[in-house]
């Protein structure tokens, strides 16, 4: 294998995410060929208020993606997930202007998450979050407006975005499994850093229920816009058979 064999995913995450670098680099251990590389935004609270939205300004991104396009990365995008309460459309127009400049396929956690749930025809779904009360009802609107059926939530109410990859890994297997007691259909987990992923592939076999966590289907989508076969991702869940 040559260095120009390797495949560079880039990733754009906040700058108190704990979670996406060391999860990522362990769900790419059997891939050899690919490598993650991420590039950091200021973001700490997650609220509603003008300076907790002012975090996910275009420009602010569309710098930070500057600096890991200096990497050579073949894939870049967003792996957060602002989009889900501050609108889908922002999402793609950030993908479209990363695109534009950097010439390279970009994505987001949560575009990619919308596709698996319009692709693998999940309309009832449950989700999972450690928001306050008035960022989960934004995402739950934005999902119930996209024509999806939410039969179950749980949140945890926390507002510090460092805080959410403390939320203990029981915690995390109590609220899936309370939302699967609904049946809906798939079970998001709206997070990059909550440490849900690991969890993933067993709570599946408990529960028979496809769980999408928001930072496995980044992966998943960016792996198949630089052409990998998913399904050499296992113990990580289902989405990657697909």
């Amino acid at each position: 294998m040559t260095a120009d064999s390797l495949l560079r995913i880039g990733m754009l995450t906040p700058s108190s995410n704990t979670v996406v670098e060391p999860v990522v680099a362990d769900m790419l251990a059997s891939l050899p060929e690919v490598t993650a590389h991420a590039a950091r935004l200021r973001v700490t609270e997650i609220s509603l208020t003008n300076k907790s939205q002012s975090q996910f300004a275009m420009e602010t991104m569309l710098a930070a993606g500057d600096l890991l396009a200096d990497a050579q990365v073949g894939i870049m995008g967003w792996n957060g997930t602002s989009a889900s309460w501050l609108g889908f459309d922002l999402d793609q127009r950030l993908c479209d202007a990363m695109t534009t400049r950097f010439a390279v396929p970009a994505t987001s956690a949560v575009l990619a998450i919308n596709e698996l749930l319009e692709t693998l025809g999940c309309h009832r779904i449950a989700m999972v979050t450690p928001y306050v009360d008035d960022i989960q009802a934004r995402i739950l609107s934005q999902y119930g407006d996209a024509g999806y059926e939410c039969v179950a939530e749980r949140h945890t109410g926390e507002s510090v975005n460092y805080a959410f990859a403390e939320i203990t890994s029981s915690e995390i297997e109590r609220l899936i499994r309370e939302v699967a007691a609904d049946g809906p259909d798939a079970i998001i987990v709206m997070c990059t850093n909550m440490r849900a992923a690991p969890l993933v592939d067993r709570l599946e076999e408990e529960t028979g229920i496809l769980i999408i966590d928001s930072l496995a289907a980044y992966v998943w989508k960016a792996l198949r816009l630089g052409g990998i076969n998913t399904a050499r991702i296992t113990g990580w869940g289902r989405l990657f058979s697909h």
